[in-house]
């Protein structure tokens, strides 16, 4: 019987059969990817060097912007190659490559998101233990296990999967290599149940990392609604209103995604799905923290203005 291991590739899901599309989709693809390499480059750049953003908020933000990074550039580089040379294969190992560092990126994005709305909490609702319970060394202690959670989670899942009997045929149907769709390909019921229930456990944890922020957002509006001043309380709504916006986006297109009714479901409606809540939400998310982050905004502007007079200056002096 085959396997995973003696199976030469996977094929894709094609994104159009029509030349003209694929064409248009990998101009896409280049114009979402751009932007999102753009301003989550900006954002590193700035958080790693303006003293004024080493806070644990930008600490944070800083590692969702590596994450963002990682997701778009495990995915999308190849579905825009297939795109391009109108191809849709994928050798084994680049699909076992592929569904790894997704469920890693995605993986460690939750635990981001979950951690950085703690830290809201602390910063509103006990503001006067912020500095204790969000020092240096509890922010990268968070963000550790942050990345070590997301690496056992993705190893667990990529190794059984691509260590199951696969006999059922190898055309995925979505763009890229996704561990449920290299399930439907197994042959044997122990693995597969074996899969189902690591999928089980990391959906309550995941369920249990939204519960989390529910609850304490409940706690956090309670306390901004208390505070006396009008200021205040804007300068509050201000520091959680984008890690809300951000959470909001990646529940409801997630939802969207995994959750639908089947009775809408057709392959192009799961294409598109796939697209928004993979591809688009790394472009959106600079912006949207940006938004309302002065500092920030003010930090990205210093250091590009630094950047274009240092080129002026590189320019006269060679001419």
């Amino acid at each position: 019987m085959p396997n995973s291991s003696s199976m030469a590739q996977f094929l894709l899901l094609a994104l159009s059969d029509r030349r003209e599309l694929q064409l248009l989709h990998f101009w896409l693809f280049l114009g979402i990817s751009l932007a999102a390499l753009l301003g989550n480059g900006l954002i590193l750049s700035a958080v790693a060097c303006d003293q004024h953003l080493h806070t644990p908020r930008d600490f944070f933000l800083l590692h969702l912007s590596l994450t963002d990074l990682g997701c778009i550039c495990t995915t999308v580089p190849k579905a825009m190659h297939n795109s391009l040379w109108g191809t849709t294969t994928i050798s084994c190992t680049g699909c076992a490559a592929q569904a790894f560092f997704f469920l890693f990126f995605i993986s460690i994005e939750f635990s981001l998101l979950t951690i950085m709305c703690y830290d809201r909490y602390v910063a509103i609702c006990k503001p006067l233990h912020y500095g204790t319970l969000l020092g240096s060394r509890a922010c990268a202690h968070m963000a550790a296990a942050a990345w070590a959670s997301g690496f056992l989670n993705a190893l667990l899942h990529t190794a059984n999967t691509f260590s199951l009997p696969l006999c059922q045929g190898n055309a995925l149907g979505q763009f890229f290599c996704e561990i449920p769709q290299i399930l439907k390909f197994s042959c044997s019921h122990s693995g597969y149940l074996r899969e189902i229930g690591l999928i089980v456990v990391s959906a309550s944890l995941l369920f249990g990392c939204f519960t989390f922020i529910f609850f304490s957002y409940v706690q956090i509006f309670r306390a901004v609604l208390r505070i006396p001043s009008e200021e205040g309380r804007h300068k509050a709504f201000s520091r959680c209103l984008p890690h809300l916006a951000v959470v909001s986006l990646v529940i409801i297109t997630s939802f969207f995604a995994y959750f639908k009714p089947p009775s809408i479901s057709s392959p192009s409606l799961d294409l598109a799905l796939s697209v928004l809540y993979l591809v688009v939400p790394p472009a959106l998310k600079p912006f949207i923290y940006s938004l309302r982050n002065q500092e920030l905004r003010d930090a990205i502007r210093k250091m590009m203005i630094g950047h274009f007079s240092g080129a002026i200056k590189c320019l006269f002096s060679c001419l």
